[in-house]
């Protein structure tokens, strides 16, 4: 079978991860680059030996390429994922897919439309640590689940923010809870279930930005549960934590590290072999993304040989940013915001 060609938008921070993750797997080739800063994308493009543009449209149309991964600011995620999709292109976008509900619910329906695939990056569903609290979770081991708690204490000083103007805008970006917390909030609702409501509190303390670089949000899920997120970019002097404690009438368990990477309690009534496992699944990533690209690349290509479905796809991304959205809307009006959403103002 022949590789699947890649070609990516957006050569900014993040897309390393997604280069190094496909020269490093069989079966997948980056064909293309593409960024608006020549000097980047022509960078991108000698380093990994591909044809590299300027121009999105150019490379939609030129490149030899089976699916496309976007990784431009996110305010612009559907309007770049909706061209792949109409050009016949599968799509995968970074986190979060888009910033309105419209924008995720146009591209959702572009790549139906087009019949090609949606993928929406949550690479630290795939830590090895959150396998095996999610397969705790699915067991039962826990029980009931009485809380849990989620905190990212991390840093982000105002020369991130002052790189790039879009960073840190309500139409291009949000703050730290859509942008660098939203793996997060993904990871409580993927873990714990739907949420029934939300009350938060937002605030911009210290960075000079529209939106805000700390929060804490008040989760009743479905199930009767308690949740609680604290979020903030301020941490001195640099990251300190990407953690969840979830506890049950027959478990505890935290993973933490700065980026949910590492086991630090693990306790259930009832012994099951995973809990052998509990020691080698803890990782040391260099930084706050993990290792998880390429194992998510692993399912993107499964999923396009016809061998698996998605991690996650286009509506389970629309989850989390229903959420985040929710918290958004809760912090603006001071109230205990239902879900589903009914309307959001942003």
């Amino acid at each position: 079978m022949s590789n699947v060609r890649f070609a990516l938008v957006g050569c900014g921070r993040i897309s390393r991860n997604h280069f190094e993750s496909l020269v490093r797997l069989e079966g997948a080739e980056l064909s293309a680059v593409c960024d608006i800063v020549p000097e980047r994308a022509q960078a991108a493009g000698d380093e990994y030996g591909v044809p590299w543009f300027t121009s999105y449209e150019e490379m939609l149309r030129v490149a030899a390429c089976d699916a496309v991964i976007i990784a431009t600011p996110s305010g612009l995620h559907p309007q770049h994922g909706v061209l792949a999709a109409r050009a016949g292109k599968h799509v995968i976008t970074e986190k979060p897919m888009a910033i309105s509900l419209a924008g995720a619910d146009a591209l959702v329906q572009a790549c139906d439309d087009a019949g090609v695939r949606l993928f929406v990056v949550k690479q630290n569903r795939l830590n090895p640590p959150m396998l095996l609290l999610k397969r705790a979770l699915d067991q039962g081991r826990f029980g009931r689940i009485y809380t849990a708690n989620c905190t990212v204490r991390w840093t982000r000083p105002q020369e991130y923010y002052d790189q790039a103007p879009w960073r840190g805008t309500w139409e291009f970006d949000g703050g730290a809870f859509m942008n660098q917390a939203s793996h997060y909030v993904d990871l409580m609702q993927w873990l714990l279930g739907p949420v029934e409501s939300v009350m938060a509190k937002t605030a911009t303390l210290a960075r000079r930005i529209e939106s805000e670089d700390t929060g804490a949000a008040l989760m009743r899920f479905r199930s009767g549960a308690i949740g609680v997120m604290e979020v903030t970019m301020l941490t001195y002097p640099k990251n300190l934590e990407g953690s969840i404690t979830i506890l049950g009438e027959r478990g505890t368990v935290r993973v933490g590290g700065t980026a949910v990477n590492k086991v630090e309690h693990w306790q259930f009534a009832d012994y099951s072999d995973d809990d052998k496992l509990v020691e080698s699944a803890s990782t040391n990533p260099p930084n706050v993304y993990g290792f998880g690209h390429e194992i998510y690349y692993r399912n993107v290509l499964a999923v396009l040989a016809g061998k698996a479905q998605p991690d996650t796809d286009g509506r389970a991304g629309r989850k989390s940013l229903e959420l985040i959205l929710g918290i958004y809307e809760s912090a603006r009006t001071g109230r205990d915001v239902p879900l589903p959403l009914v309307s959001v103002a942003r």
